[in-house]
């Protein structure tokens, strides 16, 4: 049986036969997306604290746990896929960091220095909860914006990868990404003056 190349057609086709019910798919499928995967991990934790308990293949593995147990989406293409995993691992990492704190009673809680921040805001010394809570209240009045933010930065898509996946011109992306850049780095500034409940 001949190589297959990780291509959108063969990821999309894969993703198609998964959610039409083919067992097998999706084990075909992980190797065709696992070096993508690890990369958008690796970015994530780049930007963690020393020390964090969950490491990069942790990160990937439990992504594909939820990715086979939760509901199969009807993936447009591959930009869509690694978009939906590139939300999975966020959402893993905001879950772990609010059960880290909840275990010690909210006290003391160490900042992070994440890439993002050097992306979108001025302060490096923000966490994985203050991006997550930004990056969803610039989604309730700018959802394209936040979509930028979620498939350019933490997904990795290329400017082009982005505008097909939105369906925009790449000349959008890029608007849509130094509009997101400075209100988000304008909420986080102003949430670190003013405290959680410091209003836009």
């Amino acid at each position: 049986m001949s190589a297959i190349s990780p291509g959108g057609k063969d990821i999309s086709c894969l993703l198609g036969a998964w959610k039409a019910g083919d067992q097998d798919a999706f084990a075909r499928l992980v190797p065709l997306v696992e070096r993508e995967l690890h990369k958008i991990a690796k970015r994530y934790m780049r930007a963690q604290p020393v020390g964090h308990t969950l490491q990069t293949t942790a990160l990937v593995n439990e992504a594909y746990l939820r990715l086979v147990d939760g509901e199969r989406l009807s993936y447009e293409d591959r930009s869509h896929f690694f978009a939906v995993c590139s939300q999975i691992m966020r959402h893993i990492l905001v879950d772990h960091e609010r059960a880290r704190r909840a275990a010690k009673r909210g006290g003391g809680a160490e900042a992070a220095n994440l890439d993002i921040v050097r992306a979108i805001a001025p302060d490096p010394e923000e966490d994985i909860l203050a991006i997550d809570e930004a990056l969803n209240a610039l989604c309730v009045n700018y959802p394209r914006q936040a979509r930028v933010v979620e498939l350019k930065f933490f997904g990795g898509l290329s400017v082009e990868e982005t505008a097909g996946a939105l369906n925009v011109s790449p000349d959008t992306v890029m608007r849509d990404w130094r509009f997101a850049r400075a209100w988000l780095a304008r909420k986080l500034g102003n949430e670190k003056r003013n405290g959680p409940g410091a209003r836009e």
